[in-house]
């Protein structure tokens, strides 16, 4: 009975990877056909009625519009944008200005910056909006993707204002700090590894860290060790934004310092051994050109849980809507004003006019980026459905179960595999968290473990599955121009993601 529940929970998720890896199957049509196998295990298996399976593949849609697709279109727009005005010219030459080096500039844009993405917004921007700048820059688009997913992965507990963890610390009555100082001791390790791996897959092997090591570990340890002292001492909010911003500060001193360095033609700027053009910028048309971004930066940290009189007042104007209709139902709810999404497309239109662009250019390219990522969106929604039609059916809990009762005083080398399993199917660190972080705490209170150690493990195994959750490896395609091709990036991060969870896995044991 137990390997039946198991297999059966599993059917969707099998059938993405036989799919997405297997079968070389776009992920819009992987994804919808997998809506029909957990509907299926959900009425003729788990007796699910019409009507909760229904309710809860429109539940999972709308979750997807709002906030993960405003988010993925919003950066998208931005990147557009610049396009069309010609600003990201200008951002490139003076990236380039920085370092020539693209190993450098990666570094900068997609552990830095994307690391200070994650902890102000999540929600996928620190994946798209790196993405889009780096693929402007002209780096390779695959192997930018696998590096960004694999760097994304570690940052996650503390993304968003430290809303993964302490929504963990809500769904099991835990002490947010005591989770917080647990899961940096899991993750240093990983972390640090994070920015050469970075470099190993953009640069196309280890050759790619020849004369790269001492940069490379300035970079890593000028991000972990201030996210390890503040998510020790401190509390989840603040680790991934001051260790960002640390890092980011430190990584652009360096490269200035190294700028005349020789730099092998394969790692220039622009490929095929040119540098990207320099334009001779004043300080109005630097300020113009990353107004969009600056924006970003500002909108989302005021409105951020570090400034309470103004993020409170805006987190009220939402909505708790009835959606699912089924036993267990809960409210789904819906921030109308303060989600990044918001925020993100107001900072596009600001920028686009302050470049010059008019309202109607602007709203042009709104549209377009709508139309363009139509496959996208079909593909988040099949994806959120699942979510919800395997969660409300208890095909997720079926399948941890299992792996508890199978594992017994082995479950914690195993229980970063439930985080993993939990956001391959969400792809989301706080709904992993609240879905299984209830579970790992009753799993190490039966076994006579710390509850607060196992749950942290759930939210590095959330972290590490996201590398390989549809949802995501959708998002980083579209914000990559590589929509269509998730079977790709599947096929490359999925060693990446197993390699993670094995070392938590030891880690946690």
């Amino acid at each position: 009975m137990l390997i039946i529940k198991f297999i059966l929970g599993l059917v969707p998720i099998i059938w993405l990877i036989i799919a997405l890896t297997g079968l070389k199957m776009p992920g819009y049509k992987a994804c919808g056909i997998a809506i029909v196998f957990a509907a299926a295990v959900a009425l003729f298996y788990k007796h699910l009625p019409v009507v909760s399976v229904g309710t809860a593949f429109l539940e999972g849609v709308l979750s997807a519009l709002w906030p993960i697709i405003l988010v993925i279109l919003a950066a998208l727009f931005v990147y557009a944008l610049t396009l069309e005005t010609g600003a990201m010219e200008e951002i490139k030459a003076m990236l380039s200005s920085v370092s020539k080096d693209k190993r450098v500039l990666g570094l900068i844009i997609g552990w830095g910056f994307g690391c200070f993405m994650e902890g102000m917004a999540g929600f996928g921007t620190a994946v798209a909006i790196p993405a889009s700048i780096l693929v402007a820059l002209n780096f390779d688009p695959i192997p930018t993707v696998l590096a960004l997913l694999i760097v994304n992965s570690t940052p996650t507990a503390f993304g968003s204002v430290g809303v993964p963890t302490t929504s963990l610390a809500s769904a099991t009555g835990l002490a947010a700090n005591v989770l917080s100082m647990n899961t940096v001791r899991i993750e240093v390790l990983l972390m640090a590894l994070s920015p050469f791996l970075f470099v190993i897959v953009i640069g196309g092997g280890f050759k790619a860290l020849k004369g790269m090591i001492p940069f490379t570990l300035i970079a890593s340890a000028s991000f972990v060790i201030p996210n390890f002292i503040i998510g020790s001492f401190i509390g989840p909010e603040l680790p991934d934004i001051i260790g960002s911003i640390v890092s980011m500060i430190l990584m652009i001193l360096v490269a200035l310092k190294m700028k005349d360095k020789e730099v092998p033609a394969e790692y220039l700027v622009g490929g095929n051994g040119e540098a990207q053009k320099e334009l001779n910028l004043d300080v109005n048309s630097a300020l113009r050109a990353w107004s969009p971004f600056i924006l970003i930066f500002v909108l989302l940290l005021f409105t951020s849980k570090l400034f309470p009189f103004i993020n409170g007042p805006l987190s009220k104007i939402a909505s708790q809507i009835n959606i699912y209709v089924g036993e267990g139902a809960t409210p789904t709810g819906f921030t109308w004003i303060n989600t990044p999404g918001v925020w993100i497309i107001l900072s596009g239109i600001i920028g686009g006019l302050i470049q010059g662009a008019s309202i109607g250019k602007i709203l042009g390219v709104l549209v377009n980026t709508v139309k363009k990522n139509v496959k996208t969106i079909v593909t988040i929604c099949s994806v959120l459905a699942t979510a919800k039609i395997m969660v409300h059916s208890g095909m997720t809990t079926d399948v941890a179960d299992v792996l508890v009762a199978v594992t017994g005083r082995f479950y914690p080398l195993f229980s970063p595999m439930v985080g993993v399993l939990g956001a391959f199917v969400t792809g989301s660190g706080t709904s992993t968290g609240v879905l299984f972080g209830p579970l790992q705490s009753a799993s190490a209170t039966q076994l006579g473990l710390s509850p607060e150690w196992l749950c942290s493990a759930n939210s590095l195994g959330a972290g590490v599955g996201k590398m390989i959750s549809p949802s995501n490896i959708a998002l980083a395609t579209a914000s990559a121009g590589l929509a269509g091709r998730e079977n790709e990036i599947l096929s490359g991060i999925f060693k990446y993601c197993i390699l993670f969870a094995v070392v938590g896995g030891i880690i946690c044991f």
